[in-house]
């Protein structure tokens, strides 16, 4: 993992207290949640991180990108003796889901997955892995760069260039400018949801934005009868309202505008 975005107050002696993960989707850094930290601040009573994926951000690139290759590498960050919380984002549900299973040694305690992308055709298989296999595209500009990557995360009209969200995705190197993203990264695959959901242990979340082009509330009903759409919010629900998408986090109905988060 490379850059990890963390909240490191004391957890106190309640050793039941959960650690907050919070994990970015394709394409993205762990900055994209640097808008959650006034309201993680006040209202999360615990421990929370929020790194950048291999191949994303400041993190090293994997030989070969897998669901469990980038799980272990989350896991790793964890301590195993506390119960985990965790939010993932597109991708980063996809990794909830694999801790929640138990099988990478962490105790989640909740695994919420925002904006997955369930169904995948063929054309759409075909077309990640060829741009897995395209070679780094290099700009002559910081803000060609930073617009690729507005384009490539789904920012795109959410955020300004120069947001940290976007400028930990644009690397410099002898005066040109690329993606800070692999691009093997997007030969991850297609994930196994029904065979995640049914390890899955704890309490599970499956949500999106009312306008998420990526995944319909048909397919998230099919997979789990309670799932959550977010009125107004499209695929980067959790740039677009933090707080809204925080009530996630919740039990209970999210919560409106000054009501605590609840681990």
């Amino acid at each position: 993992m490379g850059d990890v975005r963390l909240d490191q107050r004391d957890p106190g002696e309640n050793g039941e207290a959960p650690t907050l993960l919070l994990v970015h989707g394709l394409g993205a850094t762990g900055a994209v949640w640097d808008r959650w930290r006034p309201y993680l601040d006040e209202h999360w009573p615990d421990r929370w991180l929020a790194p950048d994926l291999p191949g994303h951000g400041g993190a090293k690139p994997l030989p070969r990108y897998t669901f469990g290759a980038l799980a272990g590498g989350l896991a790793d960050l964890l301590d195993r003796d506390r119960p985990v919380v965790v939010l993932g984002h597109s991708l980063g549900g996809v990794l909830a889901l694999a801790l929640a299973s138990g099988w990478f040694g962490v105790r989640v305690r909740t695994a919420i997955g925002l904006g997955i992308k369930v169904r995948w055709s063929a054309d759409e298989l075909a077309r990640a892995g060829a741009l897995a296999r395209r070679p780094v595209t290099w700009f002559d500009s910081y803000e060609a760069a930073a617009d690729r990557h507005l384009k490539v995360s789904g920012l795109a009209g959410l955020l300004p260039p120069d947001d940290p969200a976007i400028s930990t995705g644009v690397v410099a190197q002898d005066g040109r400018w690329r993606l800070a993203l692999d691009p093997a990264a997007f030969g991850v695959g297609e994930p196994d949801l029904p065979g995640l959901l049914a390890a899955a242990r704890g309490r599970v979340v499956l949500a999106r934005g009312e306008h998420d082009p990526m995944v319909t509330a048909e397919q998230l009903a099919v997979l789990s009868p309670s799932a959550v759409t977010l009125p107004g919010l499209g695929h980067n629900a959790h740039v677009e309202d933090p707080l809204r998408v925080s009530g996630l986090l919740a039990p209970a109905p999210a919560p409106v505008a000054g009501q605590p988060l609840t681990p």
